[in-house]
């Protein structure tokens, strides 16, 4: 809806890098409140946090010059843009995974008690990033007539996105950020009350999947990616996105047996 926040001269904040800047902080300050709680060592997941977090938006980065490789190859400058996208989520969480594995064990860092704190900040933070999906246009919906849908009429997020203009479309960023700020609430519920380390982060994984698999069906700005399954309607075709959703659906159930059974053994 507003992709800039504010411009003075020559300096312009755009709107989607302020509520990245702001999922950010709410992450680090949710760990930094559980951490205190818990007793953990704060100074050392501060830094693996921010590393993580770094990883994971070069990751992100990574995966979106791939999908678009011609595009971005030809214009490089608008891969470091805040303007247009953070990225592709499932790449910075994978590659954020595979980090952060590899810094906890360097470090000497438990693993599953850790990463139990990780998945509520992801889901905060992510409910916060949609949020700037959602103004700077970015991520948009399909076309519908619903009550609630939502017409864009910014002829710079436009060119930003790509996202048509004067077209009632599902306010499929407001979906996915109601949905993760929920997560958020549930995992955070769970943490307090957690019976084996780890259940948290698998929940996480679960929520997550399910939450991406559905919002895809309401998705209307990758028409031209790869389909594994394409249908005469959204709900009858499976993206590779939404296969993705599958593989991390399996994988956080497995792994949430595999910890609660290595729990009770």
């Amino acid at each position: 809806m507003f992709p800039i926040l504010i411009r003075i001269g020559p300096v312009t904040v755009h709107t989607y890098g302020f509520f990245m800047a702001l999922g950010v902080a709410a992450a680090l300050w949710f760990i930094y409140v559980q951490a205190k709680r818990l007793g953990y060592d704060i100074n050392r997941l501060l830094d693996a946090s921010f590393w993580i977090i770094l990883v994971s938006l070069l990751g992100a980065k990574l995966i979106l010059f791939f999908g678009h490789f011609s595009y971005y190859l030809e214009n490089p400058g608008e891969l470091l843009s805040l303007a247009r996208s953070g990225g592709v989520f499932q790449g910075g969480l994978t590659f954020g995974v595979i980090f952060a594995i590899i810094y906890f064990r360097k470090k000497k860092i438990p693993l599953w008690p850790t990463a139990d704190l990780v998945g509520p900040a992801v889901a905060l933070g992510h409910g916060f990033g949609r949020l700037g999906c959602f103004s700077a246009s970015c991520c948009y919906g399909r076309e519908c007539s619903l009550p609630w849908a939502v017409v864009f009429r910014s002829e710079y997020a436009h060119e930003l996105t790509g996202i048509p203009l004067n077209t009632p479309l599902h306010p499929v960023q407001l979906y996915e950020a109601f949905l993760n700020f929920l997560n958020f609430l549930i995992l955070w519920a769970v943490l307090r009350r957690r019976s084996f380390s780890g259940q948290v982060f698998s929940l996480y994984i679960i929520n997550y999947s399910l939450i991406r698999f559905f919002t895809e069906y309401f998705r209307g700005d990758h028409e031209t990616k790869a389909y594994l399954l394409r249908g005469e309607t959204a709900f009858g075709s499976l993206s590779l996105p939404q296969l993705y959703c599958l593989a991390g659906l399996a994988a956080g159930i497995i792994l949430y047996r595999l910890l609660r059974q290595r729990k009770s053994d």
